[in-house]
Order: structure tokens, then sequence, then C-alpha cells
């Protein structure tokens, strides 16, 4: 009865909600809050530095989030970079100067390098009165003196001298109003900022400082606001006001030590909330959207944009006039008889509708990419790990997987809908694990890179069955295998203007499909059929596999070599990433054996199952009951085993040293667990394996639609419901990903034709787009040097 209902539920919600529909309803909220976001800028200011310097909110106890953009922490080595020759200077009372000494520890500036060097200075002027006034005056009167960043602040000095008084309030009025034309002044050739006065903790303020009350603060600090922003009347203000301490003040004021100044966390987040503000325009870190302009289009983009414009407005015309035609060939009524005549068979859809159709949604879905992280209309948000936000989300997914089970179509080890549920749930928990910025999490990271190695691992065995199973190594199938891995990175490549290594692990896969292409391919091509019944060929196999073993063991411990050759054009090209190709490098070292590994178990298993050694029918343990109970018992010790290791590491270099070698032991682990009882073999999750299909177009779209600024950030296309947020923006990611690998699988079947001369013609075309890419890629990085 349990089952039956579980089935007619499955079946409603399948029969009210369709792929396509979900897609139509994508689209319409993509349309909404694009137009909601536009409005948005329009109506409160497109300025990312105004909400940087005005608003935010703590995401956990020290991590401070401005609203709409994300804010990067900045190393000394960057703060030297971008302030080298620079001169700032705070002028001020006690708080202005605690802001200095946390400014001055991210600096740093007791260095020199060839005769530069980083002026810092703090002047003691803790009212707004003659002497400060007379202080700025000589800034504007001397340029060589003025510093090109002045942050100015005071208030509570006047409030205490004068026990609160009102005179005091309207004396700082009148000296903010003499000031505030200077400051207007200094204001169009250097970045001036007034720092609003923050909130005190009045429990904890000593006698003496009493008078010091929340109220007339905000007195002094509406009279500030009001007298600055009113010294231009035409135009708006050069002085910006730093109100967010304001914020961070409200929040942490009670950790004071004394109640007037804040705690020692808070004050570097205002150091280094000034250091975004200034330096994020210079350096353009990916990971601080604050301050930042858009970039501009290359070259390149530009004429990707015309190409999608051609290309939708080709489809256009196409669908209008085959919609003409076929009105015109719309069955007519017979006058005499009254029956229907019809006029015309329909007509399969052509090529050229379907090559128009697909490069015109992809154009599309290429301008929400550019929109999502590229043109600054949806806002971005920087990564908080908690283990709530990794582990409570991995709950939902496998309580999802575990609802949506059904019986397979064959019991075979690691058969199709397997491999595609093992894909499925990989992909959604390393997704959980990029969004949650679970990183920083020793334990987890080690987990994900298994996975990531599985994935690798599966690769070993998928290519590795199919070439010695069908023995066809013939140009269509590696064309077809290449186009699929590699369609989308090539257009992202264009259209966000990234190198393709930037995307890792699909150079990654297609270096290794081709390695295994190649063992395999090379003479003697050794295949199953040809090896039926002769162990020197399994013997000839082994020994290919021997050297392939020995050649990633030189690669592996021979930097110099591996380096030298994927520097060589135009490898560089694609395997460069920040001039050099150490990160290629790092990234197949930490899985260098594990696809390997994939093709020596295909290989035992498949000569197990040819010779009848295993049990694969439904309900049947894949071993006898003895063999089948003590390797499942191994297999779960091993399991268990290498993640209390891996729970336990503590340091992520010794740990990734090791994990190359040993994480073959919990995907060995995990395939005998899956496989060895019969029920298991018997079913598999459908919701799982839905997303392992496309589990691909999932790993490469989040990059820019599900996370932000390249990975760094989190996508946020409503903002103040984190929530709902995740949930609408997962929604139109998946929609979008899923609509991506049907375009591949449609362009494949065109592009990528059975017929070898058509093929040739087809990559000698490829080619020549190659080589005009790679041209005008040098033309822009020359222009940009």
């Amino acid at each position: 009865m349990a089952a039956l209902a579980y089935n007619l539920g499955k079946r409603e919600i399948n029969h009210y909600f369709s792929v396509r529909s979900a897609k139509v309803l994508a689209l319409v909220a993509v349309l909404l809050l694009a137009a909601c976001h536009l409005a948005s800028r329009r109506y409160r200011g497109n300025d990312s530095c105004e909400y940087l310097l005005s608003s935010g909110r703590f995401l956990g106890e020290k991590v401070w989030q401005p609203h709409s953009c994300m804010m990067h922490k900045y190393k000394i080595s960057e703060a030297k970079n971008c302030l080298v020759d620079k001169h700032i200077a705070f002028i001020g009372d006690s708080r202005i100067r605690q802001l200095f000494y946390s400014f001055v520890k991210i600096i740093n500036p007791q260095f020199k390098e060839e005769g530069n060097k980083v002026k810092l200075d703090f002047l003691w002027h803790p009212e707004v009165n003659g002497s400060m006034k007379q202080c700025i005056k000589v800034w504007t009167e001397d340029s060589i003196a003025k510093p090109h960043v002045i942050v100015a602040g005071a208030a509570t000095w006047s409030i205490k001298i004068h026990n609160g008084s009102s005179e005091a309030l309207s004396q700082y009025k009148m000296n903010i109003t003499s000031i505030a034309p200077l400051l207007e002044k200094l204001a169009k050739t250097s970045d001036v900022y007034w720092v609003l006065q923050d909130p005190v903790y009045e429990d904890l303020l000593s006698e003496n400082r009493k008078m010091i009350t929340n109220e007339k603060i905000d007195a002094y600090n509406e009279a500030a606001v009001s007298i600055l922003n009113s010294s231009t009347r035409n135009s708006k203000s050069n002085v910006k006001m730093f109100s967010v301490s304001k914020l961070i003040a409200q929040e942490t004021i009670m950790e004071s030590l004394d109640g007037l100044h804040l705690p020692e966390s808070s004050r570097e987040t205002n150091a280094m909330i000034l250091m975004n503000v200034y330096c994020n325009k210079i350096l353009k870190p990916v990971d601080g959207s604050c301050c930042q302009p858009r970039p501009p289009l290359t070259l390149i983009q530009k004429l990707a944009a015309c190409f999608f414009t051609l290309s939708i407005i080709g489809y256009l015309i196409f669908y209008i006039i085959h919609r003409n035609a076929h009105r015109k060939n719309k069955p007519c009524t017979d006058l005499e008889s009254g029956e229907e005549k019809k006029n015309i068979i329909n007509t399969p859809v052509s090529s050229l509708e379907i090559l128009l159709q697909s490069f015109c949604k992809l154009g599309l879905i290429m301008a929400y990419f550019y929109m999502c992280d590229r043109a600054n209309l949806f806002m971005k948000e920087n990564k908080f790990y908690t283990h709530s936000s990794f582990f409570i989300p991995i709950i939902y997914i496998l309580v999802l997987g575990v609802f949506y089970n059904e019986n397979t179509k064959e019991t075979k080890v690691l058969n199709r809908e397997q491999t595609d549920e093992w894909k499925g749930w990989m992909q959604l928990v390393i997704l959980i694990y990029h969004i949650s910025g679970a990183s920083t999490f020793l334990p987890v990271y080690m987990h994900i890179r298994v996975l990531v190695a599985a994935y690798l691992f599966q690769t070993g065995y998928g290519h590795f069955s199919y070439f010695w199973i069908k023995g066809d190594f013939g140009i269509h199938r590696v064309c077809q295998v290449l186009f699929r891995l590699n369609f989308l990175v090539v257009v992202l490549c264009i259209v966000m203007d990234r190198p393709y290594q930037f995307y890792y692990f699909v150079p990654l896969v297609t270096v290794w499909f081709m390695v295994i292409y190649v063992t395999l391919a090379l003479w003697p091509q050794i295949i199953q059929k040809k090896a039926n019944g002769n162990c020197f060929w399994h013997f000839g196999l082994l020994l290919k596999l021997g050297f392939l073993l020995l050649f990633i063991c030189f690669l592996a411990y021979s930097q110099g070599a591996f380096e030298k050759i994927f520097s060589l054009w135009p490898l560089s090209k694609c395997f460069e990433l920040k001039g050099n190709v150490y990160e290629w490098w790092f990234r197949w070292r930490l899985d260098r054996y594990v696809v390997f590994h994939g093709m020596l178990f295909a290989f035992i298993y498949l000569a197990l199952q040819k010779r009848q050694i295993l049990s694969e029918g439904k309900g049947e343990p894949l071993f006898s009951n003895k063999i089948s109970n003590f390797l499942l018992f191994i297999s779960v010790v091993s399991f268990l085993t290498y993640s209390i290791w891996a729970s336990s590491c503590k340091n992520k270099a010794e740990c990734n040293e090791l994990h190359p070698s040993v994480s073959v032991v919990q995907i060995l682990a995990f395939i005998l667990i899956r496989n060895i009882p019969g029920y298991a073999r018997s079913v598999y999750s459908s919701f799982f394996a839905w997303f392992g299909k496309i589990s691909l177009e999932l790993f490469i779209c989040q990059y820019h639609i599900w996370l932000a600024a390249d990975t760094r950030g989190i996508l946020v296309l409503i903002p103040g419901n984190p929530m709902l947020n995740i949930i609408v923006s997962t929604f139109i990611f998946v929609c979008v990903a899923h609509e991506i690998s049907q375009i591949t699988n449609d362009l494949a079947q065109i592009i990528i034709p059975k017929d070898n001369s058509s093929l040739l013609k087809r990559l000698a075309c490829i080619a020549a787009f190659f080589c005009g890419l790679l041209i005008l890629s040098s033309i822009q990085d020359k222009s940009k040097h």
C-alpha cells in the first residue's frame, strides 16, 4: 500500500511539473529578477562603494558582509602594491587613532623597495575647531604635502569637555560648516572620508564620560551629514561618509573594554573596508567586487556578442518564414464534400533550424551568464562556512535521493543507472561544498577530494571498458567525446574572458581521455575480442598499463619535464594560468594514479565477468555468501578507516601528498559495498541519476550562475533572504545546466557527423576557428601589456 502511494505521488508530481514547464518558469523568474534589479539600481544608485561605506551585516561573529558586493581580505604584499608611494593621513580623536593603528597592521609600512614607501600619518585633533581647520587648509594650499587619502572624524571630545551642552553642538555645527568647503576642495583630487561617530555602551562608560550618550552622538552625526552633504549646492558631495562603522559598532560595542572604543576585531573590519574602498579599483581582486567597475568588453567578447545576436535574428527570421509556410499548407476544406484535405506531409526539422535554434538559446543563456558574473547587475556575497550550512543540505538531498528509487534495467556491477546515480550524488555534494565554503574545514576537504578522484576513476573505468569491448578507435568517437567535454568551456572562455585552465576539471578529464585513447590505440591494439582465450594478449595489455604507470610516475616526480611539455605552444595557451603551468601540474598530480586505477579495475572486472566468476543476477550476491560477507566486512572497515584518517588530518599539504595513493581505498570500498549485495545492485536513485546525466554541466555552470566572482562568492538574486535566494538561484541554475546539456547533444550530432569525409572538413573549419582565436588572444594580450 505504501509503495502504491509512493508511486502515485511521484506520478502526480511528474504530471504537473515537467522539465519544460520548469524551464519556462526559470525564464520568467530571470526576466522578473533582472527587471527588479535594474529598477533597484536606477532608484538606489549603482555605486557599490556607497553600499560598502554605509550598509552590511555580520555573517558570523567577526565576518562582515557589505550589502550587494564582496569584500577582499588584503594581505601585506597586496597592500604594498596598492599603496606604494601613497600618503594616507588620519586626523581626529582617539577613535580615529585606533582606526589608524588597525590600518597600520594591514599596511605594515616599515619597508622600502627601490626608494618607494607608504607614508602614514596620524594627526591629533580631537575637536572640530580652528586647529583642525588650519591643518586641512595647509593641505589645500600645498599640493606636495596633500595626502592621497584623508580619514577624518571627531565629536566625542567636544561632548565630553563641554559636558554635552547644546552650545557645544551649535559650535560644532559652525566649525564643521567652516571646514566643509576645504574638505570638498580636497575631495576633488584626494579620497576624503568623514567617519561618523559610533554608538557607545553607556553602562561601561567611566564617570568622566557619562555625558557621552547615544542621543548626543546621533545629534552630532546628523549635523555632520547634513552640513557635509549640502556643501555643494548643485551636485553631490565628493566627501564620502564612512557610516558603516556605526552598524558594526551596534553589534559589537558590548565587547568594548571602556564602552567608548570598539573592540579590536571591529576596528580591523573598518580598516579592511577602507582598504577595499581605495585598493579594489587599483588591484581588481576577483573576490573584491565592491568599488570595481564592470570590466570592459574584449574584442573576442564583442565578436561573440555579434555572433549570438546574428544567430538569434537568424532563428527568428527562419521561424517566421517556417510558420507562414506552415499556415499556407494548413488543411483546407473541400467545398463539395465538406471534408478536410491535407496538402503536405509533416517534414522533419532541418539541421539548419536545429543549429540556429541551439545557438539562439545558447546566446540567451550566455547573456544570463554575463549578467550574473560580469555586468554587476545582480549582487554578490562572500561565503561563510558553518557546519550546519554544509551538513543540513546533505541530509536533505539524501532523503530526496532515497524517496526517488527505482529498479535498474540491468544488475551488472557499475551499470549505467548506477554510475549516473554515483555521479549525481557526488556532484550535489560537491556543489554544497562549494557554496558553503567548506574547503576551510579540512576533514570535509579531504572527503571531497575523494569524490573528485572517484569521478576520474569513472573516466578511466568507462573509457577503458568502451575501447576494450567495442574496439572503436575511430576519429568520430574521439571527436564526439572531446566535443561533449569541451564545448561549454570553450564558449565560456570566450564569453567570460577566462583561460581554459580556469575550468580545471575539464582540461583534466580531457587529457586523461586522450591518455587512455593513446595507450589503448597504439600498436598493438588489444581488445576483448582479440584477447579471448589467449593469456598472452592479457599480459600484453598489462604491460601497456605498466608503461603508463611508469610514465605517470616520471611526470609526477619531474616537475621540470612536465612544465616543459605543457609550456610548448599551443599547449601553453590551454594550460597556463597567471603565466605558468604550476596550477595545472598541481591539479594533475593530485589525482595522478586514480585514472590508472579505474582502467585496471575495469580490466580485472571484465576478465572476471568473461570467465563467469561473478554472479550478477537479480538479487544474487556478487560472490558466494562466505566470500561476499568477508569482502563486505573488509570494505566497510576500509571505508571507515579512510574516513577516520581524513577526519584526523591536520596538515593539508601532507594529506594531499598521501591522497593520490590512498584515495582508491575508499573508492573501491564504496564500489564493493554498493555492488556485492544483490538487492543493492537492483535498485538506484532516479533523483541522483537525473543529476548525474548533467553532472559536467552542473560543475561548469556553477562557476558563474550559482556561485559568483569566479567561484569566490555567492550569487544573490534575492537580497535579504538567503534561504529563498538559494532556492531560486539553484532552480534557475539546474534548469540552465539541463538546457545546455541538451544543446550540446544537439550540436554534437550536427557538428560531428559520422561520415569521415564530412567530419574531416568540419575539423578543418574548427582548426581554423581556433587558430583565429589564438591570434586574437595574442593581440589582446599584447594590448593589455
